[in-house]
């Protein structure tokens, strides 16, 4: 890459980031402006319903962002109190998700790795488990919920094996892909040199599998953060899902808008964890 190209890169994300923050100051200008809270015409005190709505006007109104920011001051200055079971922090509520997630997806990559190396190379088994993929990958891993929570018995366990039914098929089906498209002229000199299977598989196939089998992993590290939120609704007692709903049922929208920023951040640094992976991959290739 010469000179010129790497000027021209660093203007166009300066430009980037310069429209990019015009737009978040109109956009939280408009926000903020249409959603001031109108004076009561009375000194009488508001009910829970009309703060809710935004004032007595009839027109519901969201919290401005500058509740919101002050909203996120107090709870990222002491992130991790625990004042009892309905009344924890962010960042331990995060902390719950995060460890679900994880829990989950790493399951998750365990079976499919494996499994997605034994369908890429074996044409016969591809074959005899493609039906079965067919069939299980459409279903909302949601619909497992009832299932789960009836054998398993532990809101806990359902809940990480949700995210193993989600996590799993993206990574599955890309490792399969990836190393079904490796190509013949490789695998056929590994034989030439009398490698054996296992070893084909880790120095010949899986380092030109590698771009693609992480692009399966991205993926399903952004579908286990979107249904962890939906699962913790459903189970209830700890995690940002449960956050959320809980902060509904106390009517405090502020609290419900600061934690579907925090489940956007936490959700895009965990995509660019694995992004700078996958970076690193490609260009050690």
């Amino acid at each position: 890459m010469d000179r010129t190209t790497t000027e021209w890169n660093i203007s166009l994300n300066m430009r980037a980031a310069l429209v990019a923050l015009v737009l978040l100051v109109v956009g939280l200008g408009l926000w903020e402006g249409l959603n001031q809270v109108p004076t009561a015409g009375n000194t009488a005190e508001m009910t829970e319903y009309e703060k809710l709505m935004g004032g007595v006007e009839d027109t519901a109104r969201v919290p401005p962002p500058s509740d919101v920011i002050e909203r996120a001051w107090e709870e990222l200055s002491n992130p991790f109190y625990d004042a009892g079971p309905n009344d924890k922090g962010i960042g331990i509520q995060l902390g719950y998700s995060l460890y679900r997630v994880l829990a989950g997806y790493l399951l998750a990559a365990a079976v499919a790795i494996p499994v997605g190396f034994l369908i890429g190379m074996s044409p016969l088994m591809y074959r005899a488990l493609n039906p079965f993929i067919q069939v299980l990958k459409p279903i909302s891993p949601l619909a497992w919920m009832p299932l789960a929570l009836f054998i398993i018995r532990d809101s806990e366990a359902s809940a990480i094996f949700v995210i193993f039914i989600c996590s799993i098929w993206p990574m599955l089906i890309n490792t399969a892909f990836g190393v079904a498209g490796v190509r013949e002229d490789w695998v056929n000199v590994a034989r030439t040199h009398e490698l054996s299977p296992l070893k084909t598989a880790f120095q010949v196939i899986l380092p030109a599998a590698a771009p693609t089998i992480l692009t399966g992993m991205r993926i399903s590290i952004g579908i286990a953060w979107l249904v962890i939120v939906a699962a913790e609704m459903l189970v209830g007692g700890t995690g940002i899902g449960y956050y959320v709903w809980n902060e509904w049922n106390n009517l405090d929208l502020t609290s419900v808008i600061f934690s579907i920023l925090m489940i956007g951040v936490v959700g895009m640094l965990l995509d660019m964890c694995l992004a700078s992976v996958s970076r690193l991959v490609t260009y050690e290739e």
